[in-house]
């Protein structure tokens, strides 16, 4: 059995596409939604992002990993304060000038864990 040169493509939901991408696949344009995304597509996106995707990813509207990174806080924090929905660039920056109490503490707790993270990394690195 002959293996052939001419390999089938490696193909994405377009959802998984948008994740990878960073952005709301609702708000993509229909032609994303509707198909699927090889894998040298989804490459060519990243290296040279059409305005659609620029303007996306510039303002939004955003997915929820994505303002949990842009408010520097965890997914559940967003939860706990009750966002669980695709905010804007512009909500997002209105958030931070706000400062509200929850985003403060989310903020907090978040920098609490990643310092823990990195101490026990540190200690198995050292036992």
């Amino acid at each position: 059995m002959s293996t052939s040169k001419a390999k089938t493509p490696q193909t994405m939901k377009p959802a998984t596409a948008a994740k990878k991408l960073g952005i709301l696949l609702s708000a993509a344009p229909a032609e994303f939604q509707e198909g699927v995304v090889s894998r040298d597509e989804l490459n060519a996106l990243q290296a040279d992002p059409p305005a659609w995707l620029a303007d996306l990813r510039r303002e939004g509207p955003h997915p929820r990993q994505v303002v949990a990174a842009r408010l520097r806080v965890s997914a559940s924090g967003l939860a706990r304060a009750g966002i669980t929905g695709p905010l804007t660039t512009a909500e997002i920056e209105a958030l931070k000038d706000e400062k509200p109490e929850w985003l403060e503490r989310e903020q907090a707790t978040l920098a609490k864990v990643r310092q823990e993270e990195l101490r026990l990394k540190q200690q198995r690195a050292k036992g």
